[in-house]
């Protein structure tokens, strides 16, 4: 299941356009009600606890990349704990109150600062608190867009796509199930002009995610088979330079030890090296 962002149902977003409303109004010389909205609906409320979530994720900039992944998985815990049920309820309120008294529409349109991170957890927020299984991808990509943000640079993707892949090995055995098969569709049509040997390979890398041992015996035992192709088709080739080539992507191509765990990396090397492969199996028929 992918989540979809709603502004309308973004606190962090909701809570920042009735204080320009405020502002707004302010400099106008108005009685703003935005006023008496923020008071009805974020103090002491579920609602209130939830931007107290936002604000604590983007009130410090230029953090450390360890730090804010830190912050953002205190934030995400946290937000276990407030009740979803009178949240909900609470935004209902909230929204229908804002139709009866503005433009909604227009009101939207105000700029809005941070609005990409801002989305980011409002995101992360609903796929932490369903039971529903969701999409690995978007758990990294909004993790990486919040954790730029708050860092004020580049993160370690690698890092958190190994974070999210834990997170999920922790789940029940039918979630995770679940979970894979998810993956595979999204890989089955996002890959889609991949040959049959990757698509097994794919297939075998989802099923076998949660099982180390499993999946380090299937890709070695993939690098065997691999490198006993390669020198077949060696032989066939009669360009020197091309055989030279050929002779070194082979050294390139190694199993992995007892102590190294299979990683996305991994994956993409079978994927590659089969790459080569078919193309070495259309030139010689």
């Amino acid at each position: 299941m992918y989540i979809k962002h709603s502004k309308f149902k973004n606190t962090g977003i909701l809570f920042e356009i009735l204080v320009k409303k405020i502002t707004s109004d302010t400099l106008s010389g108005k009685n703003s009600k935005a006023i008496k909205i923020i008071k009805e609906y974020f103090v002491n409320t579920e609602l209130g606890k939830e931007y107290k979530l936002y604000e604590t994720m983007f009130k410090t900039k230029n953090q450390s990349e360890h730090r804010a992944n830190m912050v953002l998985n205190t934030i995400l815990e946290q937000s276990k704990k407030i009740n979803r049920t009178k949240l909900k309820g609470e935004k209902y309120r909230l929204i229908k109150e804002l139709k009866s008294i503005y433009n909604i529409e227009e009101l939207f349109k105000t700029k809005l600062s941070d609005y990409k991170s801002q989305a980011s957890l409002y995101t992360l927020l609903e796929i932490y608190n369903t039971d529903k299984s969701t999409n690995p991808q978007q758990v990294v990509d909004n993790k990486i867009t919040i954790l730029e943000h708050v860092s004020g640079g580049s993160v370690d993707n690698q890092k958190i796509k190994d974070t999210v892949l834990a997170e999920f090995k922790s789940y029940d055995k039918d979630l995770r199930t679940l979970t894979y098969h998810v993956i595979l569709e999204n890989f089955n049509t996002k890959y889609d002009k991949l040959n049959s040997k990757q698509k097994l390979i794919l297939k075998e890398f989802i099923n076998s995610a949660d099982n180390g041992p499993i999946l380090k015996k299937f890709f070695n035992k993939e690098i065997i088979n691999i490198k006993q192709s390669l020198k077949e088709h060696t032989t066939k080739v009669t360009d020197k330079a091309t055989k030279i080539k050929l002779e070194e992507i082979d050294k390139l191509i190694v199993e992995i030890n007892k102590r190294t765990s299979v990683k996305s990396k991994h994956l993409v090397d079978l994927l590659q090296y089969h790459s080569l492969l078919e193309e070495l199996n259309i030139t010689h028929g």
